[in-house]
């Protein structure tokens, strides 16, 4: 039964979606889990165009991202989602990337709202037609851990960019992969020549625009980790991220 309650979408790392190393990159991975959270909710009733026509949409809130490997250039691969929990105003969603043996090789957590297009405010999910939407709660396992806490204390920013149209996606917001890849320009080229990314985690926390000044601290951790934070305007908190190499 759980079989059915699971998304399988198939891929292949284009030329155009890798870095220098010839891996597929975090931001074009990103934008697959979306699509396939998209897909999986549209072929179940309760995708983004179907809420569009009642006035409400998904917003992504948290992304974690665990990697053992990455699929290689022209390499075909997958990604599997399934809905883990659904709450009133939130909802659990998993994922696993497996390569084109059949191997696993990396797994995703992501939190998800639907909101009001008119107020920007959190919907009833258990109220989306009739509560059905638990009934594709499924017992798949996810083995890693869940997004973490973020802070970062630095007061001093890493870099600065203005938003431009390249970072604006329809809702007229800058892109949540785009904060992605701006996040990984803040490290050196060298570093993802002889490292690879083990963890990625993002927060998001508020929207911003066209035109927007956005500010990005980073932070090193005891542990080897990056915690990052990116404020808009010298003020609002917009998203939070952790980075861990391998």
């Amino acid at each position: 039964m759980d079989n059915n309650k699971i998304g399988t979408y198939q891929f292949v790392a284009e030329p155009f979606h890798v870095d220098l190393t010839g891996h597929l990159t975090m931001g074009v991975l990103g934008n697959h889990l979306l699509n396939c959270a998209g897909f999986h909710a549209s072929d179940r009733g309760f995708g983004i165009a179907t809420l569009n026509e009642n006035d409400y949409t998904w917003v992504l809130s948290r992304l974690a991202i665990e990697l053992e490997d990455m699929p290689y250039q022209y390499e075909e691969f997958c990604i599997r989602t399934w809905v883990e929990n659904v709450y009133r105003l939130f909802t659990d969603r998993d994922f696993a990337l497996v390569n084109k043996e059949g191997k696993t090789i990396g797994y995703a957590r992501s939190v998800w709202a639907m909101i009001s297009m008119q107020t920007r405010r959190p919907a009833d999910l258990l109220a989306l037609h009739g509560g059905n939407i638990v009934d594709y709660v499924c017992d798949e396992p996810c083995p890693i851990e869940k997004p973490s806490r973020i802070k970062v204390t630095t007061s001093e920013p890493a870099a600065t960019l203005t938003a431009k149209y390249s970072d604006i996606d329809i809702n007229g917001h800058v892109n949540s992969i785009r904060y992605i890849e701006h996040i990984l320009d803040l490290f050196p080229i060298d570093l993802f020549k002889t490292q690879r990314i083990r963890r990625f985690e993002m927060a998001y926390i508020a929207e911003s625009y066209y035109g927007d000044t956005l500010s990005f601290y980073k932070e090193e951790k005891e542990d080897g980790s990056y915690d990052i934070e990116v404020r808009k305007n010298e003020g609002e908190v917009v998203c939070r991220s952790k980075v861990m190499f391998r």
